[in-house]
Protein backbone atom coordinates (compact mmCIF):
# COMPACT_ATOMS: atom_id res chain seq x y z
CA UNK A 1 0.00 0.00 0.00
CA UNK A 2 1.40 3.54 -0.86
CA UNK A 3 -0.30 7.15 -0.72
CA UNK A 4 0.87 7.85 -4.30
CA UNK A 5 -1.64 6.08 -6.89
CA UNK A 6 1.32 6.41 -9.66
CA UNK A 7 3.83 4.79 -7.54
CA UNK A 8 1.40 2.16 -6.48
CA UNK A 9 0.42 1.20 -9.87
CA UNK A 10 4.03 1.33 -10.50
CA UNK A 11 4.35 -1.06 -7.50
CA UNK A 12 1.74 -3.59 -8.35
CA UNK A 13 2.79 -3.65 -12.23
CA UNK A 14 6.02 -4.85 -11.64
CA UNK A 15 4.88 -7.40 -8.82
CA UNK A 16 2.24 -8.55 -11.10
CA UNK A 17 4.75 -8.86 -13.64
CA UNK A 18 6.75 -11.50 -11.40
CA UNK A 19 3.51 -13.67 -10.68
CA UNK A 20 2.30 -11.69 -7.34
CA UNK A 21 -1.66 -11.39 -6.78
CA UNK A 22 -1.88 -7.80 -5.96
CA UNK A 23 -4.64 -6.04 -3.79
CA UNK A 24 -3.72 -2.12 -3.21
CA UNK A 25 -5.35 0.26 -1.26
CA UNK A 26 -5.15 4.46 -1.59
CA UNK A 27 -4.95 4.69 2.38
CA UNK A 28 -5.13 3.26 5.76
CA UNK A 29 -8.68 3.36 6.58
CA UNK A 30 -9.60 2.06 3.27
CA UNK A 31 -6.55 -0.56 3.95
CA UNK A 32 -8.06 -2.10 6.84
CA UNK A 33 -11.88 -2.29 5.51
CA UNK A 34 -10.61 -4.94 2.87
CA UNK A 35 -7.88 -6.57 5.01
CA UNK A 36 -9.96 -8.40 7.33
CA UNK A 37 -11.16 -10.42 4.09
CA UNK A 38 -7.48 -11.53 2.44
CA UNK A 39 -4.71 -13.30 3.73
CA UNK A 40 -2.11 -12.15 2.05
CA UNK A 41 1.38 -13.80 1.91
CA UNK A 42 3.05 -10.62 2.37
CA UNK A 43 1.83 -7.15 2.98
CA UNK A 44 3.63 -3.68 1.69
CA UNK A 45 2.89 -0.72 3.85
CA UNK A 46 4.25 2.70 3.41
CA UNK A 47 4.93 4.53 6.99
CA UNK A 48 3.21 7.95 5.23
CA UNK A 49 -0.35 7.17 5.11
CA UNK A 50 -3.31 9.78 4.50
CA UNK A 51 -5.78 8.98 7.82
CA UNK A 52 -3.49 6.96 9.59
CA UNK A 53 0.26 6.32 9.53
CA UNK A 54 1.89 3.04 8.71
CA UNK A 55 2.56 2.21 12.58
CA UNK A 56 -0.78 2.83 13.21
CA UNK A 57 -2.24 0.33 10.76
CA UNK A 58 0.80 -2.31 11.91
CA UNK A 59 -0.93 -2.02 14.99
CA UNK A 60 -4.22 -3.06 13.58
CA UNK A 61 -2.57 -5.56 11.70
CA UNK A 62 -0.92 -7.12 14.68
CA UNK A 63 -4.23 -7.07 17.01
CA UNK A 64 -6.30 -9.60 14.01
CA UNK A 65 -5.31 -13.12 14.79
CA UNK A 66 -5.68 -14.48 10.98
CA UNK A 67 -2.54 -11.59 10.20
CA UNK A 68 -0.74 -11.66 13.30
CA UNK A 69 2.32 -13.43 11.67
CA UNK A 70 2.26 -11.88 8.10
CA UNK A 71 5.22 -10.34 7.42
CA UNK A 72 4.63 -6.69 7.04
CA UNK A 73 7.43 -4.54 5.49
CA UNK A 74 8.18 -0.75 5.26
CA UNK A 75 8.38 0.93 1.92
CA UNK A 76 9.30 4.12 2.94
CA UNK A 77 11.43 7.24 1.99
CA UNK A 78 12.24 7.15 6.09
CA UNK A 79 15.76 5.74 5.20
CA UNK A 80 18.11 7.72 7.44
CA UNK A 81 20.16 7.45 10.28
CA UNK A 82 17.39 5.55 13.05
CA UNK A 83 15.00 5.18 10.92
CA UNK A 84 15.59 1.54 10.21
CA UNK A 85 16.09 0.85 13.78
CA UNK A 86 12.67 2.62 14.69
CA UNK A 87 10.61 0.81 11.74
CA UNK A 88 11.98 -2.42 13.14
CA UNK A 89 11.37 -1.90 16.70
CA UNK A 90 7.58 -0.51 16.21
CA UNK A 91 7.60 -4.71 15.03
CA UNK A 92 7.87 -4.50 10.95
CA UNK A 93 9.38 -7.16 9.48
CA UNK A 94 12.21 -5.52 7.14
CA UNK A 95 11.71 -2.64 5.04
CA UNK A 96 12.51 -1.37 1.66
CA UNK A 97 13.86 1.99 0.90
CA UNK A 98 12.66 4.67 -1.56
CA UNK A 99 12.92 5.04 -4.07
CA UNK A 100 13.03 1.56 -4.77
CA UNK A 101 15.10 0.04 -7.75
CA UNK A 102 12.84 -1.15 -9.70
CA UNK A 103 14.94 -4.21 -10.94
CA UNK A 104 15.46 -5.21 -7.74
CA UNK A 105 12.42 -4.42 -5.98
CA UNK A 106 10.77 -8.30 -7.26
CA UNK A 107 13.73 -9.87 -5.66
CA UNK A 108 13.31 -7.70 -2.50
CA UNK A 109 9.94 -8.66 -2.13
CA UNK A 110 10.90 -12.23 -2.98
CA UNK A 111 13.44 -12.16 -0.41
CA UNK A 112 10.83 -11.61 2.93
CA UNK A 113 8.67 -14.15 1.31
CA UNK A 114 10.68 -16.87 1.72
CA UNK A 115 12.69 -15.80 4.36
CA UNK A 116 10.76 -12.87 6.45
CA UNK A 117 14.15 -11.66 7.17
CA UNK A 118 14.94 -8.00 6.44
CA UNK A 119 16.38 -7.25 2.82
CA UNK A 120 17.64 -3.81 2.81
Amino acid sequence: MDDTEGILMLFSAILEAHGAEVTTAEDGKAFLEQIENLFPDLILLDIQMPKMDGYAILQQIKAIPALCNTPVVALTAHAMSGDMEKILEAGFTGYIAKPVDTRAFPDQVASFLSSGTPST
